[in-house]
């Protein structure tokens, strides 16, 4: 009798493709989720620099497409890039400042690409130091990173939902009203309809809202037939990039803002999809990062990070394949190639995309509730650590011009909440679970937390000395040891 061949081992469900189907609507849905963030860097840049909209419409188209590719590039990956997580891509917002400076006072658009190539560049060669920083992020920092993220994003959020910032009828009762009914149509098809539909709740919100819209006169879609059919950007389109020594330094800055805030990024999807982030995989997407920035400097647009809008749709839909993401990465290199397409979607009405911006970053930052769940808060300083960390990280959120007298590079980092509170988290964990318990342990036993092994009141599971100098933070999956040994070890 013939034995039964093996079974295959399971995969993983970040490794499942789902059908071609659900592939493309899962795949638009995450770009509805992020065209308006996508194209807001090279409108900001663009408009600053007076340029024509003629250029503005190809840095838009631009953008698109080395978003796709960049998107492509972390999903799928090849060799050591990319991180193989269902991370979407896109411009970074934390260079916008800098690139307005350089653009209007420092050279033009040929200085910012020569600087954004040399960031990239860097960013290649700092991604394996990166990587080993891994162990100071147990779960106390990543809870609390997350949480900044998806707090951080919610005025995004309500500026959509009143109309798009600037918008003449910012505001509106009617922009506000039509936000709450994408926001109610996203939540009643994720209770009552069946399981495929609810996983699209946010396109089909989308898609509603849309509907309603246009007879009500909140959008049209006339610049349909004006935009192209074929667009293509080529190479250092507008001119051989120059290298400024004051704009590749204030870029470089930019490039360590950007891997901190993908490092909190990645390792946000790494909790929701169930598959953790170590040394080598952020270091495989942070040099992912470096070279679709490279690219963006060769194809006329800026420097890319991972894109923190789509970090609450994988959370809330619970589609954690990255080859759906990798579908939203084709979806995107169509729109950079087909102008027409990119209009079509660039007519949806912003309060349309802030009532499911709504949904998605409330999801992130309840996301990071759920990590700081599995922390143990008691007889340590961890509330502090935590307390501290959102009040840094909102600051510059809720009073935007609060470093305005500061230093630009200053600025280029304090601006971003996230990259702010994650810099908090990370130096106050240190001072309160790390260098003041190195000061008190004379003789570090096997299991006492030691300086970058995690003691058990960073919310990290306690790790010999020589394994928590070489191995990253084991990240606990919903449970803390409540019982720790006292003899010899004062808690912090």
């Amino acid at each position: 009798m013939a034995s039964a061949p093996p079974h295959e081992p399971a995969r993983h469900p970040v490794d499942e493709v789902p059908p071609v189907a659900q592939l493309g609507a899962f795949g638009l849905q995450h770009v509805l989720a992020m065209y308006a963030g996508a194209v807001a860097v090279p409108l900001i840049v663009g408009g600053a620099m007076k340029l024509p909209p003629a250029d503005l419409a190809y840095l838009i188209t631009a953008d698109l497409l080395v978003c796709g590719l960049a998107t492509l590039i972390q999903c799928v990956g090849f060799w050591r890039f990319g991180v193989r997580l269902p991370i979407m891509q896109g411009c970074t917002f934390a260079a916008v400042s800098p690139m307005v400076l350089i653009g209007t006072e420092g050279g033009g658009l040929p200085a910012i690409y020569g600087a954004v190539i040399v960031s990239g560049l860097a960013m290649v060669l700092l991604a394996p130091v990166f990587g080993r920083l891994l162990r100071f992020f147990p779960p106390l920092v990543t809870g609390t990173v997350i949480l900044i993220i998806g707090v951080s994003l919610l005025p995004v959020a309500g500026n959509w939902a009143a109309g798009g910032a600037g918008a003449p009828d910012f505001g509106a009762p009617r922009n506000l009203g039509l936000a709450a009914l994408v926001l109610v149509v996203v939540l009643a098809v994720q209770r009552f309809a069946p399981a495929f539909l609810s996983r699209i709740a946010v396109l089909v919100g989308i898609v509603a809202g849309t509907a309603v819209a246009i007879p009500l006169g909140f959008t049209d879609f006339g610049g349909v037939r004006g935009a192209d059919w074929i667009g293509i950007s080529t190479p250092f389109h507008f001119g051989a990039p120059t290298f400024e020594a004051a704009a590749v330094i204030s870029m470089l800055v930019v490039a360590l803002v950007i891997m901190t805030e993908t490092t909190g990024d990645m390792i946000a999807v790494g909790e929701l999809t169930g598959r953790k982030v170590g040394p080598r995989s952020l270091a495989d997407g942070l040099r992912a990062d470096g070279l679709s920035t490279v690219l963006g400097g060769v194809f006329n647009t800026f420097p890319y990070t991972a894109f923190a809008q789509n970090v609450g749709l994988v959370g809330m839909t619970r589609v954690r394949s990255r080859w759906v993401v990798a579908a939203a990465g084709g979806i995107l290199v169509l729109l950079g190639l087909l102008p027409k397409l990119g209009a079509v979607v660039a007519a949806i009405p912003a309060p349309v995309l802030g009532g499911a911006g709504l949904v998605m970053f409330g999801t992130v930052a309840a996301s990071g509730l759920r990590t700081l769940a599995t922390v143990d808060f008691r007889d340590n300083h961890n509330l502090t650590v935590v307390a501290v960390s959102v009040a840094v990280g909102m600051l510059p959120v809720g009073v935007p011009e609060i470093y305005a007298k500061f230093p630009d590079w200053f600025q280029t980092v304090m601006d971003s909440g996230i990259s702010a509170g994650c810099v908090t988290a990370i130096v106050l964990n240190l001072l309160f679970n790390h260098l003041v318990r190195g000061r008190r342990e004379l003789t570090p036993r096997a299991g006492a937390g030691a300086v970058g092994g995690g003691g058990k009141g960073d919310g990290s599971e306690g790790d010999s000395d020589e394994s928590a100098l070489s191995e990253p933070v084991r990240l606990p999956r919903g449970r803390v040891e409540d019982a720790v040994e006292q003899t010899g070890e004062e808690r912090i």
